[in-house]
């Protein structure tokens, strides 16, 4: 495979990407990124609370 019709096919793969408009309709990242956070404080308080001096 050369260069050129290598970087014809990449130019290939993007154009058709594009057309599919690229994100998917249930990813919103508000809740994506605020589930994240909650995980997130989840495992905190439970670390914390395993990690208590006593």
């Amino acid at each position: 495979m050369s260069f050129h019709s290598a970087a014809a096919q990449l130019v290939t793969l993007a154009a058709q990407g594009e057309e599919h408009g690229g994100n998917h309709d249930s990813l919103n990242p508000l809740v994506t990124g605020g589930g994240a956070f909650v995980a997130l404080m989840l495992l905190l308080w439970i670390t914390t609370r395993f990690n208590r001096d006593r």
